[in-house]
């Protein structure tokens, strides 16, 4: 999708701290970290949210999933644990129209995930 910030940002229009990348999907830093490791995952076929998942391929959504599980090596934080979030729609404070995971970690999480 030609606006998509996220869509820019795959095609390089955009600068991004790049973690990730294979054929499938793109991972990069949040601009602004919820935590001390706070980094998006996100296919690099256009699809607004995981409301709109039958916009991908069974292997596009997976290798989002695995790619989630990699950054979390990378980042150092298998062993420690790590959360993966994806908000979906306004009431759930999604900011931006492409579907993306955010893998948190580097502290312990609260319990309480609302």
């Amino acid at each position: 999708m030609e606006n998509c910030l996220f869509c820019t940002i795959i095609r390089g229009e955009i600068p991004s701290a790049k973690v990730y990348e294979d054929d499938l999907v793109y991972a990069f830093r949040d601009i602004n970290p919820q935590a001390p490791t706070h980094v998006l995952v996100i296919p690099k076929v256009h699809a607004a949210s995981l409301g709109a998942a039958e916009q991908l391929t069974d292997a596009q959504l997976a290798a989002c999933l695995r790619a989630c599980g990699k950054v979390a090596e990378l980042e150092g934080l298998a062993e420690t644990g790590f959360r993966v979030v994806s908000n979906c729609g306004k009431d759930a404070c999604q900011s931006v129209e492409h579907l993306h995971f955010h893998v948190l970690g580097g502290r312990a999480m609260k319990e309480q995930m609302a």
